[in-house]
């Protein structure tokens, strides 16, 4: 007997692999997205809403990033292990002062969406902003520099970009999350250029729990939530502090504690478990440069933010090019491997991450395939490092099984 879509979703939903990128929204209006009690978005079917045809079931397994994620290969583009495919590399910032600064890395994203529309390359960038109460972030179409300037920093919270009606409007431009990324190209594939969308990405960490947020929130002393009028998780100076506005006042933390110590830890599962946190899918995908120690370990002094910028298709080197040549981004040719030095947290993950998966099946979890991806030669080059990985993965899926048993 044929599986329904709801049966399909429920296994990933149900296996921590669902990612909350919405996609699936797209194939059935009967969905939705919304936050379970761990604070992550996940899909959920309106009540009454239709099952849809076998074809939509076909469409969400080769689709899905809980389900597959594959690491392209362009036509003469040079493949890196950990940046996988790019046609070139770049260090590039906003020439626009203030894009720049409300930016999260150089404001090139945000550069980038204000001059697509008001050139009229694209008729909207769909992104994420924060919503009404700015403690939640939500999706966003930007039409022109005000909405773009809007929108400008990172939002370190749930949210479901692919999930945006029209996303795959070939008119149009979306700035998504690396597996959001993947989805929309996935569904896209086989259409020629001029029928897809501009995808536009940025390295990504993984998402962080609405809850901690919440958490965070609470710890800087708004002891009423509701009364937040203004949530930046960074910005406004390079990289910028995590500030809450209150009608009272203005409180803060700066990057390092924010990220690294109260949201990053608690990113979901599927997550950990990612291949492409790059980009991969994406025409260009963006990232801090970060300036590194003597270790190689980025620092966070504030200072004027700079993106570290992968080309990855043909379609990207169109759009990178003629911005620079409007004068939009300012930048230099930079070599790939510099990109790798600055980012070490995407190469420990991805390094790391065959032992995961062996370990979390060891333990009893589903995984989703990745194709294309050479996580297992980046295992081999450290066995000693791959064995802890398995170790731990399969100790925390035994330990979770166990959780949900009780």
């Amino acid at each position: 007997m044929t599986r329904t879509l709801d049966e399909a979703i429920s296994e990933v939903v149900v296996s921590d692999n669902c990612s909350g990128c919405g996609a699936c929204c797209l194939l059935d209006p009967g969905l939705s997205m919304a936050l379970d009690r761990d604070g992550f978005l996940r899909p959920v079917r309106r009540e009454g809403s239709a099952t849809p045809d076998a074809q939509r079931l076909s469409q969400f397994e080769n689709a899905c990033p809980g389900r597959i994620v594959s690491s392209p290969r362009p036509r003469g583009a040079s493949r890196h292990p950990q940046l996988g495919s790019y046609l070139e590399s770049w260090v590039v910032w906003a020439a626009d002062p203030e894009s720049r600064h409300r930016g999260a890395s150089g404001g090139s994203l945000t550069a980038l969406s204000t001059w697509l529309t008001e050139t009229g390359r694209v008729n909207r960038v769909v992104g994420a902003t924060a919503a009404p109460q700015p403690r939640r972030t939500i999706s966003v179409t930007i039409t022109d520099k005000a909405t773009a300037l809007a929108a400008a920093g990172s939002r370190y919270a749930p949210v479901a970009t692919a999930a945006v009606p029209d996303v795959l409007d070939p008119r149009g431009a979306v700035v998504a999350k690396p597996c959001e990324a993947s989805a929309l190209a996935r569904m896209a594939a086989g259409l020629p250029e001029a029928e897809r969308p501009v995808i536009l990405s940025f390295f990504c960490a993984g998402t962080p729990s609405q809850q901690a947020t919440d958490d965070l929130v609470r710890e800087l002393g708004v002891e009423d939530p509701e009364t937040v009028t203004g949530l930046r998780y960074r910005g406004c100076g390079w990289p910028g502090d995590f500030t809450v506005t209150t009608p009272q006042a203005e409180h803060t933390m700066d990057y390092r504690t924010s990220w690294g110590d109260r949201l990053g830890p608690s990113v979901q599962w599927r997550c950990k478990i990612c291949p492409d946190g790059v980009g991969e899918s994406a025409d260009l995908a963006a990232c801090d440069y970060w300036e590194t120690d003597e270790r190689g370990y980025p620092l966070f002094e504030e200072g004027d933010g700079r993106s570290g910028l992968l080309v990855r298709t043909e379609r990207g080197r169109d759009v990178l090019h003629a911005a620079l040549e409007a004068g939009v981004l300012l930048g230099e040719p930079l070599a790939a491997e510099k990109i790798v030095a600055v980012q070490p947290g995407q190469t420990w993950r991805r390094s790391n991450l065959w032992g995961r998966l062996v370990g979390a099946r060891l333990g009893g979890r589903h995984v989703p395939r990745y194709r294309g991806f050479p996580l297992q030669r980046l295992a081999l080059q450290d066995l000693r490092r791959t064995v802890r990985a398995i170790r731990g993965a399969r100790r925390r899926a035994l330990a979770s099984a166990a959780s949900r048993a009780r």
